[in-house]
């Protein structure tokens, strides 16, 4: 079957209208979620109206931390019912999306993961060479290294501004307090994203162990959450039958081949023996029975000399979302 085809059979199977949103993770063709995709989405609801069940088939390995929310409510703005399809990777602002849908169908091979944001250091102190290398920094990084002051290494409590003043010395202060703020943002996202469908009152204790683990407990940041341990966590889990299992699979290859995802790019495989290749590479999509926009990439690869070898440029041309009916 089609992707069309697929998305109407599982419209059909789960009494829906479905909206799929891939994003890729091959470089240098990898996309990630972000807010430029709320119109898309916008013109996607405008086609299906108001509904009482809208699916999200999602597949990411994350993204801007502020796209999810954005996402989230204009879908839900559009139906009685909101789930979240997940048949593999929904990591990271794809973790923060599924966190507010009502539902979350996640396949056997699905997998969320912790929210723990990173930013950037001004520069990367072990390579002070190249100011532009910048070194990650994560909340959980800097948690971890104070716990291991404390806990392995004996420092008292009276101590640890010492180890604070070592820290600073190598990160500038505004790195630590940007970091904490993403930390602190991330907490405040995932708290409004499952309030949107969990009892703040009555629900409140499991809302705040979600929290936890997803924004702290869990201190690895790729750390995968299957579907056994997010049922576990108090997500509203759902296993699919066997048909929706073969079906969400199935639609995912339809993306997976096409955008090469898990597959290393090698320039030389467009050129296949020709001095210069055109690049058309899909980065991500979001389809509808209805409407369908691929993000592409196109430039092109091409052989020159330089100094007396072979050697092989790659420059894209332009990266775009292009509409098709």
């Amino acid at each position: 079957m089609s992707k069309t085809e697929l998305i109407k059979q599982l419209e059909k199977e789960q009494n829906t209208r479905l909206i799929t949103y891939i994003t890729g993770d091959r470089q240098p063709f990898a996309t990630r979620i972000a807010g430029d995709v709320v119109p898309l989405l916008s013109k996607h609801l405008e086609k299906i109206g108001k509904t009482k069940k809208i699916s999200l088939f999602l597949y990411t390995s994350g993204g801007d931390m502020l796209a999810p929310i954005r996402i989230v409510k204009i879908i839900r703005n559009h139906c009685d019912t909101f789930e979240v399809l997940v048949p593999y990777k929904a990591h990271s602002a794809g973790t923060l999306i599924a966190l507010g849908a009502d539902k979350i169908v996640m396949g056997k091979l699905g997998e969320l993961t912790p929210v723990d944001p990173t930013t950037g250091h001004p520069f990367n102190p072990q390579n002070p060479a190249n100011p532009q290398q910048r070194l990650e920094v994560s909340v959980e990084d800097l948690n971890s290294y104070f716990l291991f002051a404390k806990e392995k290494a004996g420092v008292k409590s009276n101590q640890m501004s010492d180890i604070y003043k070592m820290l600073v010395e190598k990160l500038h202060p505004l790195s630590i307090g940007n970091a904490y703020r993403a930390y602190r943002m991330a907490k405040l996202l995932t708290e409004r994203l499952l309030s949107l469908h969990m009892d703040k009152v009555k629900e409140s204790q499991k809302i705040k162990k979600i929290i936890n683990e997803i924004t702290g407990d869990i201190t690895i940041h790729a750390y995968p959450i299957d579907r056994d341990e997010a049922k576990e966590l108090g997500l509203k889990i759902e296993r699919p039958k066997t048909l929706i299992e073969q079906l969400m699979w199935t639609l995912y290859e339809e993306y997976a081949v096409p955008m090469k995802i898990g597959q290393p790019f090698h320039p030389n495989e467009l050129l296949a023996g020709k001095d210069m290749a055109e690049i058309q590479n899909p980065g991500a999509y979001i389809e509808s029975a209805e409407v369908s926009h691929h993000f592409v990439f196109t430039g092109k690869v091409q052989k020159s000399i330089r100094n007396n070898q072979l050697a092989i440029d790659m420059n894209i041309d332009s990266q775009s979302w292009l509409e098709r009916q």
